[in-house]
């Protein structure tokens, strides 16, 4: 079957994934690293919207009460992979990094007819990966140092969804992911003089957690007009972590310290409408309670830490000229959309600002759709540490007729 042959090229997915860096932001330094949206990569090119939408030639893990909006006889998969380049600048030069990554891969299946479905796959939760060397001196001028900054490791989590449809308006759905994986930062101050001791300090966060994510969606059609509403929310829970830091200084070693780590409480709300099939618009708003969880033992917005809630606003729309068209540009599926968030670190004032775009293109005779999103974004500020990104993904949503019974 067509999914078997284009699955058969990432059966290393799981390795890989968990071992490569998937960013090389300066700004990941901080916290958990850049967090990931986890929505599929045809709602990427509507701004990150998914809150509020219901497809069943999308996957979407962001709600999980939408996996019931997949064909009770249809099987689907979902995988991605994308090439980032991306643009520092500060007030010590120019710096240009290239990135390439496998996004995810995720299936989903209907259980029982149209009211019961689930999903399960790979997501990546966040990553890590910066490399910064800074020069100074003392007051006066009496010690010269060097303060390098390393840091390297992702999480990533695998999930298993169930989406249940209470009445033929309303359906709820919850998801359970396992966390796992490594964040390592390494910081060392050289002093150029000579005499002077070189201090390291190595901070090593393990993680092995559960979490848990709910949600629920009201969805009515009448005559060509079809709305849907949606809402998540996943509750403040301990993060399962062996977190040590420790401090070397010539040849002693000592052991920092260990505290207690929460993932956040997250919730969000989105809607989206859609006319006769062609056009779709959608919104999203969500919260990420970052300032209440403890990290480091102490809550996030204490002046140790520096964290604050995130907050993300998305807007996309997506266009098809005719979907039963003759012509296959008539098929094709045109998207735009923006997003703005705060960053979680409060000393960073600029928002996070993200434009894309995308197009789907339909393989003819399959249940498949080829999906490209190209997405621009800018953070920080030409008075600080300025980044800009531009993100290519290309991702691949197989639909494929398993569960019915063939005549003789």
């Amino acid at each position: 079957m067509l999914w078997m042959v284009i699955l058969s090229p990432f059966t290393f997915h799981l390795s890989y994934l968990r071992a490569q860096n998937l960013t090389s932001s300066p700004y990941s330094r901080y916290a958990y690293g850049d967090l990931n949206e986890n929505v599929p990569t045809a709602f990427r090119a509507m701004g990150g919207v998914g809150l509020g939408m219901r497809s069943n030639r999308a996957i979407n893990p962001a709600q999980p009460a939408s996996y019931t909006s997949i064909d009770s006889l249809t099987f689907a998969m979902d995988i991605a992979a994308s090439a980032t380049w991306s643009r520092y600048q500060d007030a010590s030069g120019m710096r240009n990094v290239a990135n390439g990554n496998l996004e995810y891969l995720t299936f989903q299946i209907p259980l029982w007819k149209r009211w019961i479905a689930m999903s399960f796959g790979l997501i990546p939760y966040s990553s890590v990966g910066y490399s910064i060397s800074m020069n100074d001196s003392t007051a006066g001028g009496a010690y010269h140092y060097t303060t390098d900054y390393e840091g390297t490791g992702n999480l990533s989590e695998v999930y298993a969804g169930l989406s249940f449809n209470i009445c033929n308006w309303f359906a709820v759905g919850a998801n359970f992911y396992y966390m796992w994986g490594t964040l390592q930062r390494l910081r060392s101050l050289e002093f150029k003089e000579s005499g002077l001791q070189v201090t390291l300090q190595d901070e090593m966060m393990d993680v092995k957690t559960p979490r848990l994510r709910f949600g629920g969606q009201f969805f009515h059609t009448w005559g060509d007009h079809t709305v849907n509403a949606g809402a998540i929310f996943e509750p403040k829970m301990k993060m399962n972590a062996d977190v040590i830091i420790v401090e070397t200084q010539s040849d002693d070693s000592i052991p920092v310290y260990e505290g207690l780590w929460e993932l956040p409480m997250v919730w969000g709300v989105g809607a989206s409408y859609t006319w006769a099939n062609r056009l779709t618009v959608a919104f999203d708003f969500e919260r990420q309670c970052m300032g209440s969880a403890m990290y480091n033992g102490y809550p996030g917005s204490d002046p140790l830490n520096g964290l604050r809630d995130r907050h993300r606003i998305a807007i996309g729309a997506e266009y098809q000229h005719d979907p039963m068209g003759r012509k296959y540009v008539d098929r094709m599926r045109w998207r735009a959309g923006v997003s703005v968030q705060d960053e979680y670190l409060a000393s960073i004032g600029a928002k996070r600002v993200t434009a894309a775009i995308g197009i789907g293109f339909p393989v003819y005779g399959l249940g498949t759709m080829i999906n490209t999103t190209l997405e621009y974004t800018h953070r920080g500020s030409t008075a600080g540490l300025e980044e800009n990104n531009l993100r290519l993904t290309f991702g691949i949503s197989i639909a494929e007729n398993w569960f019915f019974k063939r005549k003789l």
